[in-house]
């Protein structure tokens, strides 16, 4: 069913627009269809901010049609924000004290850009280990993306994060190794998923922790693991939600700080420029190098990319996040929960419950 739009956030007028529906509060209440309320920590910059919401409410909004959903976005006041992203997150967020009183039954925590690999550093590591705590012990299910699982599998279970030689970006063959598991029921067996990374958590500290992997690159990289009772925390270190232009943008913003004197020449994600917006985009960084003139630059070719660039992740994320509402909305309104709730061994896993 579909997204509720309980508040004024903008993101519920632009995902109309997308033809996804999105009902008025008074419309969702005449429905007799029941509630789930998902909560979205989001900790991306102030740019990405409203691009991030609507990448992980659009997987949401579309996911299942068994409940009405009603997300609930917030942030953490440690982030640093501009005047004007303050006033948009003042006007349409809530405090995690609000949301911590009223209760959730999902929560989805999401990346966020930092400097350096060691998180302990960062001013939002205290405030990111109390609403993940408290979600552990409150919260059927949490979902952390990237550096959120980074976060999580250092403070919860040990694991620390290595810097990679190289940044892993680009959009990358993946493939199911527990097919069991209900989070990738009915999925296909191999499918893509973007990643941009400088950081990971290897497979072997995974296993380490005693985390079910659940999905992996063919390389080996880790996409896809969950919490050893199978559902409590479930760890992307991919970017299913990404728009099929999120790392056309990236690239954007790396060659605009190769301009700037700030990096060197970006290399293109893998597997994600064609052979075309490969040659265009030689073209342009050639023509930047040889323009003798600041104001005569040529205008990144973004426009004319876009159209020849594929998404073949959308499907399989709408599948996966649907799999995990179906899960979450079984274990919250039915006679079965999870061990924490029932005073269950919480070791057990979730195939016995």
């Amino acid at each position: 069913m579909p997204l509720v739009a309980h508040n004024q956030l903008p993101t519920f007028a632009r995902l109309r627009q997308e033809g996804i529906k999105v009902l008025a509060p008074e419309a969702a209440l005449a429905q007799d269809i029941r509630e789930l309320h998902i909560g979205l920590l989001n900790m991306m910059p102030d740019a990405a901010l409203a691009a991030t919401e609507r990448q992980f409410m659009r997987l949401v909004g579309e996911s299942n049609p068994i409940a009405q959903f009603y997300v609930h976005p917030f942030t953490l006041d440690s982030l640093p924000r501009t005047p004007r992203a303050e006033a948009y997150i003042a006007n349409h967020y809530e405090s995690f004290d609000a949301i911590r009183e009223q209760g959730l039954d999902a929560l989805i925590i999401t990346g966020a850009n930092v400097e350096g690999h060691d998180l302990t550093c960062q001013p939002f590591w205290r405030p990111l280990i109390e609403v993940a705590d408290w979600a552990h012990e409150h919260v059927t299910s949490t979902l952390c993306s990237c550096l959120a699982t980074h976060a999580v599998l250092e403070f919860r279970y040990g694991q620390k994060r290595t810097p990679r030689n190289s940044k892993k970006w680009g959009v990358f063959r993946h493939r199911v190794i527990d097919p069991l598991h209900p989070l990738v029921n009915d999925i296909n067996t191999c499918f893509d998923v973007p990643h941009s990374r400088w950081n990971e958590i290897s497979r072997e500290q995974f296993d380490a922790a005693g985390l079910p992997v659940l999905v992996e690159c063919d390389g080996g990289d880790v996409h896809l693991a969950t919490s050893h009772d199978g559902i409590r925390t479930v760890f992307f270190q991919g970017h299913p939600e990404y728009d099929t232009i999120s790392l056309l943008k990236e690239y954007k913003r790396e060659v605009q700080r190769y301009q700037q004197g700030e990096c060197a020449a970006p290399p293109f994600p893998e597997h994600y420029f064609g052979r075309w917006p490969q040659a265009l985009l030689n073209e342009f960084r050639y023509r930047h190098a040889t323009t003798p003139q600041q104001r005569n630059l040529p205008e990144f070719p973004e426009a004319i990319i876009t159209p020849y660039l594929d998404n073949t992740w959308r499907d399989t994320a709408d599948e996966v996040i649907g799999n995990w509402m179906g899960l979450v909305y079984h274990l919250t309104h039915s006679d079965r929960h999870l061990p924490f709730m029932a005073g269950i061994d919480p070791d057990r896993p979730l195939a016995a419950l």
